[in-house]
């Protein structure tokens, strides 16, 4: 398996062309069978790969993403490829590509294909009534989690290099976790969310999966930066990501009240147990810290769900056709009231304070991404140390409030027993992603973190 900075160099040195590496990935894509894909382009991948062919034979570098491919979540837009948001109604052929997209490309990478999804992104299964079950490389019978599953797989599968997906509760962390793969929730704000098909605009965020640090950390830093033309977005810094951190003397924080409730399963906890007695004798310094009410959901929900009713409003006027699942969470987000809208904002506004306040104490807060490794498809209950739980709750206890925290995080595979293997959510403060990054280099180059190729990929 090849990743992102290996492919690029291949191609910018000319030891490979664009367009070999390129009809190599379609092939893959062509004869998989996890249903990662909504549309391939393969007319467009191939045409796209002549062109960086002839800006190297040109004695031109195409970028640092040269010949690299990747995978485009099927809500966000690229002109002339038909956007779906994984429904059975919303059909939009867009005449110009994100800004996220947009930026990959002119560093030379190709988008070979846009990948399934939950409906609306409204999930974590990416068991999509309308396109059918997106299927985990690690074992068919699972969920890639959710909602960007199609990218996870892809990513996982070695279908693509790595991919984009986007996060409103956990959605490119999720699906890393349980496909065993690198993802990135960045900052709210950090990366452009325009010409994105929104779920909660105010929450959602563009980010990476990829196969290791080091590409997720590429990708971020390519699509990081504010744009005038999305209202999102801001024009902090962006610091460039450097070497591995090291670990000796940082302040790593504990939140057990958070950690205590949580649904999860026993290779979790174990995983995550051992992953702290690991930080503590490489030097680190495991902090406790406190975030009250972080685990609110009625609070979560309201703050999340009335800005969802909001986007749909008008589809749910016309009487559009949702799948059994994602309407049955649409009437509750049709059922929030202003009041309940409100007190979730107000709820919203005070984990953030929390957040600040336990930044002044520690450099990072550690959590399991997922309570559980694995989620079953057709399968709605979860087994846990607190008994059988919906599968949502086990798999977005820890990620949905860092979304409502605004906070980026970095869901990171640790090494152990199985396949795929538990992951680690890693959060920072905000706009501190190169930091992240760092951390999650050294827990990948201490052997913390282990991504290796699942039967599919193989």
């Amino acid at each position: 398996m090849s990743d992102a900075r290996s492919i690029a160099a291949g191609v910018r040195s000319g030891r490979a062309t664009a367009t070999g590496t390129i009809s190599d990935y379609l092939e893959r894509i062509d004869r998989s069978s996890l249903n990662a894909f909504t549309l391939v382009d393969h007319e467009g991948a191939l045409a796209r790969a002549g062109l960086v062919d002839d800006q190297v034979a040109a004695g031109h570098d195409p970028g640092p993403l040269a010949g690299v491919p990747i995978a485009v979540k099927d809500l966000i837009d690229q002109a002339g490829l038909l956007n779906t948001a994984g429904s059975s109604f919303y059909r939009v052929t867009p005449d110009q590509t994100a800004i996220a997209v947009a930026r990959l490309e002119e560093a030379g990478a190709i988008a070979v294909g846009r990948t399934g999804l939950h409906e609306f992104a409204f999930g974590f299964s990416s068991e999509n009534h309308w396109f059918g079950a997106v299927r985990n490389p690690w074992n068919p019978d699972n969920s890639p989690g959710g909602s960007s599953g199609g990218s996870a797989a892809a990513v996982a599968a070695d279908l693509a290099a790595a991919a984009l997906g986007t996060d409103t509760g956990g959605s490119v962390r999720v699906p890393a976790a349980l496909c065993g793969v690198v993802g990135l929730k960045v900052t709210h704000g950090r990366i452009p969310i325009s010409g994105v098909f929104p779920l909660a605009p105010s929450l959602d965020t563009v980010g990476p999966l990829a196969r290791s640090v080091g590409d997720a950390a590429l990708l971020y830093s390519l699509m990081a930066g504010g744009d005038g033309t999305d209202p999102w977005t801001s024009f902090a810094p962006v610091e460039p990501v450097g070497p591995a951190l090291d670990p000796a003397g940082l302040r790593v924080g504990v939140p057990k009240k958070w950690i205590e409730g949580a649904p999860m399963s026993a290779p979790v906890i174990e995983a995550f147990d051992t992953l702290l007695t690991s930080l503590d004798r490489a030097g680190a310094r495991l902090v406790p810290v406190e975030l009250p009410d972080i685990v609110s959901p009625e609070f979560l929900t309201a703050s999340a769900y009335g800005e969802i009713a909001a986007v749909h409003r008008r589809f749910r006027a016309a009487g559009n056709a949702y799948g059994p699942e994602v309407e049955r969470r649409m009437k509750q987000a049709d059922a929030v009231t202003l009041d309940e809208y409100v007190a979730g904002l107000a709820w919203r506004a005070r984990l953030r304070q929390s957040a600040a306040l336990a930044f002044q104490q520690v450099d990072f807060v550690v959590t399991p991404a997922t309570g559980v490794m694995t989620k079953t498809i057709g399968q709605d209950r979860s087994e846990t140390s607190a008994g059988d739980v919906h599968y949502r709750a086990a798999l977005s206890w820890f990620s949905a409030p860092v979304n409502h925290a605004g906070l980026p995080a970095l869901a990171v595979p640790l090494s152990g027993p199985g396949s795929p293997v538990p992951s680690l959510q890693v959060i920072s403060p905000w706009w501190q992603e190169h930091r992240l990054l760092e951390f999650g280099k050294f827990l990948e180059g201490a052997e913390l973190s282990m991504v290796t190729a699942p039967p599919d990929a193989q």
